[in-house]
């Protein structure tokens, strides 16, 4: 069974043990909870490295192998949540006869799934934005999985070559949608808008990018060829 750090009837501090034939990714996927859990009871500050190990059922220096501050815990945990999130997408896609609908639609899933936990959500955009080095592997991965959903949202699943790689035009588009939407969500955590709010705004730059997209593709189609 498994023990958490207390006070046994001697008096002594007892040492958490991990649970005896636990695999890496199982306790990795209990430390995450854990910080989640803590992220939403109390905010950022309540999520301590000694909390979570006590928490979690583990050594405080098994889980410094793996996480080496909070920023590091829940930018890990976003990306988790996120790799969930891709998943589920892929099997019931966005819907939207245009592209402007799908993205819309993409960012306000994303949106209200991250803020049904508000103190969590506040928590992991202060983590993803601290710039400390351990999240960088996090924060990279993040991004490329909503890079992946944006992409798909852009073409729809009627797309032909679903993995064909992404074009300049693409790229551009899905990195300054994410751009805007962090810092629609930076917003929301100074409450200078709502969840709906952030999302009119996300929408709203999607339709010039993809509007200006379209115009720049057809003045060069109208360009006389030299």
């Amino acid at each position: 069974m498994l023990e958490r750090s207390g006070k046994t009837q001697a008096g002594k501090t007892a040492r958490p043990r991990s649970r005896a034939g636990e695999r890496a990714d199982e306790r990795r996927g209990r430390i995450l909870d854990v910080a989640i859990r803590l992220a939403e009871d109390g905010g950022f500050d309540n999520v301590r490295q000694r909390d979570v190990a006590v928490q979690a059922g583990v050594a405080l220096g098994t889980l410094y192998k793996s996480f080496r501050g909070k920023e590091d815990l829940l930018s890990a945990a976003l990306q988790r949540e996120t790799d969930l999130l891709e998943r589920r997408m892929k099997q019931r896609p966005t819907r939207g006869e245009t592209a402007h609908a799908r993205v819309t639609a993409l960012f306000d899933t994303l949106t209200r799934t991250l803020c049904k936990k508000p103190n969590y959500a506040r928590a992991v955009i202060k983590a993803m934005a601290s710039g400390e080095p351990e999240t960088a592997a996090n924060v990279i991965a993040y991004q490329t999985q909503v890079h992946r959903m944006v992409l798909f949202a852009l073409r729809g699943p009627s797309h032909e070559e679903p993995d064909a790689a992404a074009s300049e035009e693409e790229l551009t588009v899905s990195m300054l949608l994410q751009q805007i939407w962090f810092a629609t969500l930076v917003g929301w955590t100074a409450a200078l808008f709502d969840e709906a709010a952030a999302i009119a705004q996300v929408s709203v730059a999607a339709r010039l990018l993809l509007a200006g997209a379209k115009a720049e593709r057809d003045a060069t189609a109208r360009a006389p060829r030299r």
